[in-house]
């Protein structure tokens, strides 16, 4: 039997909620595969779908804006949550945003900012704070039939995260698609979808989530000629969660975020969306 390692069970545990020693036990089961111990929960049924893939914690924050028809987040990262709510590195990832609205992201760090240049502006806050301070994800949305709208969620003093949406079809002077944009952006903030729509999800990705609903179900003891019946309903499950579009407003659970973008009527669509957080890939 292969020695588990305290960490991983401790990670196992953090992404799938499962108890101490029912991650010890699937890690066992798969010989210390984090990926196969955390399918092996699920299997089991005693855990939902979990993050093995989050990075190493990282301090930073990030800075979501909107100037007419475009909006961008902007992710700096640091050693330490004290540094990354100071305002020398507040208000240099808010510089940088503007400086991405006004100029693009092709090559970020050559960016003017200031008399000098985004990357060397971000060596000499490093060495002024003395961390190690570093460009991260960069996102710009550009609109050219709709609007762009953003959302920041503020935590201990500094972004963590970023949202940006681009509703399609509308009029982008329209209060009531504005709001509709904004709902969504504080929507996917807390909820986190992984994908716009159902033809998103990689075949790989339906296949694998196909095959342990499956082996839950016969767990479970679902009879075999109600399985396909059950690994459906569970699978629209699975999309439910994932996709945006399927997913239930925040705001008012009994719509969903497709039923709200086709309130407004037309040729209205969700187009495209981003989510930053700090500390995850």
């Amino acid at each position: 039997m292969a020695e588990v390692a305290a960490a991983d069970v401790a990670k196992l545990r953090k992404a799938t909620g499962a108890g101490m020693m029912d991650c010890k036990s699937a890690l066992e089961a798969t010989e210390g595969d984090l990926e196969k111990a955390l399918d092996f929960l699920r299997e089991k049924g005693l855990s939902k779908a979990g993050k093995l893939s989050e990075r190493e914690a990282t301090e930073g924050s990030v800075e979501a804006l909107v100037d007419g028809n475009v909006g961008v987040i902007v992710e700096l990262n640091c050693n330490t949550d004290f540094v990354a709510k100071g305002s020398d590195f507040t208000g240099t990832v808010a510089a940088i945003a503007n400086a991405v609205v006004a100029n693009g992201d092709a090559d970020v760090a050559a960016l003017s900012l200031d008399g000098s240049t985004v990357g060397d502006t971000l060596t000499q806050l490093a060495a002024k704070l003395g961390e190690n301070v570093t460009l991260g994800r960069v996102v710009r949305f550009e609109a050219t039939d709709g609007l762009v709208d953003a959302y920041k969620h503020v935590q201990s003093d500094r972004g963590t995260i970023g949202v940006l949406v681009e509703l399609a079809g509308v009029d982008p002077s329209s209060a009531a698609a504005r709001e509709v944009a904004h709902e969504i952006a504080l929507h996917v903030s807390f909820a986190a979808p992984a994908y716009l729509t159902r033809d998103e999800v990689p075949a790989d990705v339906v296949a694998h989530e196909r095959g342990i609903i499956e082996a839950k179900s016969r767990n479970e003891g679902v009879p075999e000629a109600k399985l396909e019946g059950a690994v459906m309903g569970r699978m629209n499950g699975f999309y439910k969660e994932s996709v945006l579009l399927e997913q239930p407003s925040v705001k008012d659970p009994k719509v969903s975020i497709g039923k709200l973008v086709e309130g407004l009527g037309g040729g209205a669509s969700l187009k495209r969306f981003a989510r930053v957080k700090v500390g995850e890939d």
